[in-house]
């Protein structure tokens, strides 16, 4: 479904770890492991990692490159929270155990600041994440989730950035009003998966790329998966396919809806101009519906990205696509070469809440929702807990119900399109 290559896209990410896009074998013959992840992505990525340093002999498959789908190619902003935000969590698990979860978000942007000089590696990080309001009435959301964030959930560092304020964060009159996080920041996602992926096999794990699951069973007590040229024993399994489960298990696929996304990267502005735009370098979300997101390049490019499709596909032209939407928010920048322009798949569940769980021996992670950095990291964590013994926070996520799209295989995208539709029409009012 929707791949039509194994190798990298041609994206900004591609192009600034060129050097670094080395191959890996693919799986040949019997193997045998303890724990096997299907996905090199954050997910699989971070889950391999931790159980590697636990000591855990590791496998990973994946059927196209490390980080080739959104882990590779998504808008690189580390921010705290979940698609959904916290109310459907609290209401799903009450106030403690959502407690709970909202404290492993704030670990794992701490720990994302640390990972990269633990394990010898660069991802371009920044701390600094704006969220900013373009209407008028919706400036409101920006102070109370600053007061709920503060009373409720012990996140007491936003800043509130009122208009007047904001030509020091952004160069754009399109918003109203921001609210600056220090706990957040932006990162190159792909530089962050390779180095995750060194990190594994610096810690004894092993990845094999261009292995795609094609099915898995259970056979005396152990799972089989099998891949066009190879087959592997595992004690514990974990899928971490995200958008592209497919019908490696169909019950966890009727579960998540993938969306395509897409995003350009401008030709290197100057050192001036890109001071310009964001003079503190952070990166900027806004909270319309459909969000404009966007944030400055160490080589001093601007990405911008926001545009969505339900219906699988991607615009023929990207960067024509996207320009209106990039000069409506930077007028400054019109006619300015987009010198990569890209897209991918992100997974969305009906509710937008996380699907992290278990059924015996098998794990899965999936239904970022389009927000996935940070989450990625905290779901890893209580992933590898579980399988090595410490199953509490699993439970937590367990608590969430992520039922099926209505509609089925052939109507899901559809009818979801068409409800989007309403909220896009509101944005323009």
């Amino acid at each position: 479904m929707f791949q039509q290559s194994t190798q990298h896209v041609a994206s900004y990410y591609a192009h600034s770890c060129a050097e670094r896009l080395s191959t890996r074998a693919a799986l040949e013959g019997e193997q045998n492991t303890e724990v096997l992840i299907i996905g090199a992505g954050f997910s699989g990525l971070h889950t391999a990692l931790r159980l590697a340093l636990a000591g855990k002999r590791v496998t990973l498959l994946e059927a196209s490159r490390v980080a080739w789908a959104a882990s590779g190619r998504n808008g690189g902003q580390a921010i705290l929270g979940w698609s959904c935000d916290m109310p459907p969590l609290e209401a799903a698990l009450g106030y403690e155990r959502a407690r709970r979860l909202w404290d492993s978000m704030r670990w794992a942007a701490q720990e994302l600041r640390e990972l990269p000089a633990r394990h010898d590696f660069d991802c371009d990080y920044r701390a600094g994440h704006l969220w900013t309001s373009v209407m008028p009435r919706r400036v409101s959301l920006l102070t109370e989730w600053q007061h709920e964030a503060s009373h409720k959930w012990g996140h007491d560092g936003l800043r509130f950035i009122p208009r007047a304020e904001l030509p020091q964060w952004v160069a754009s009159e399109r918003y109203q009003a921001g609210l600056f996080d220090p706990e957040g920041g932006h990162l190159n996602p792909l530089k962050l998966a390779l180095g995750l992926a060194a990190a594994i096999e610096n810690a004894g794990g092993c990845i094999h790329e261009q292995s795609k699951a094609l099915s898995y069973r259970e056979e005396g007590g152990q799972f089989v998966v099998t891949t066009e040229r190879g087959r592997i024993r595992a004690d514990e399994l974990v899928l971490a396919c995200n958008a592209y489960i497919d019908q490696l298990d169909p019950q966890l696929a009727s579960r998540v809806l993938p969306v395509g996304t897409y995003q350009v990267a401008t030709a290197p502005l100057t050192a001036e101009q890109a001071t310009a735009l964001l003079p503190s370098n952070v990166c900027v979300t806004d909270n319309q519906f459909v969000l404009d997101y966007f944030r400055r390049t160490p080589d001093n490019r601007l990405l911008f990205g926001g545009g969505c499709t339900y219906l699988g596909g991607m615009p023929k032209d990207i960067a024509a696509a996207t320009r209106p939407y990039l000069q409506r928010v930077f007028p400054q920048l019109k006619g300015v070469e987009l010198e990569f322009a890209w897209g991918g798949h992100i997974d969305l569940t009906l509710k937008r809440t996380p699907d992290i769980g278990r059924r015996g021996d098998l794990y899965w992670l999936q239904g970022y929702s389009g927000h996935g950095v940070l989450p990625t990291l905290a779901a890893a964590r209580t992933v590898a807990d579980a399988i090595l013994g410490r199953p509490d926070d699993l439970a937590l996520y367990q608590g969430l119900s992520n039922g099926r799209f209505p509609g089925g295989k052939h109507l899901a995208a559809p009818l979801e399109a068409i409800g989007k539709a309403w909220y896009r029409l509101r944005d323009s009012i």
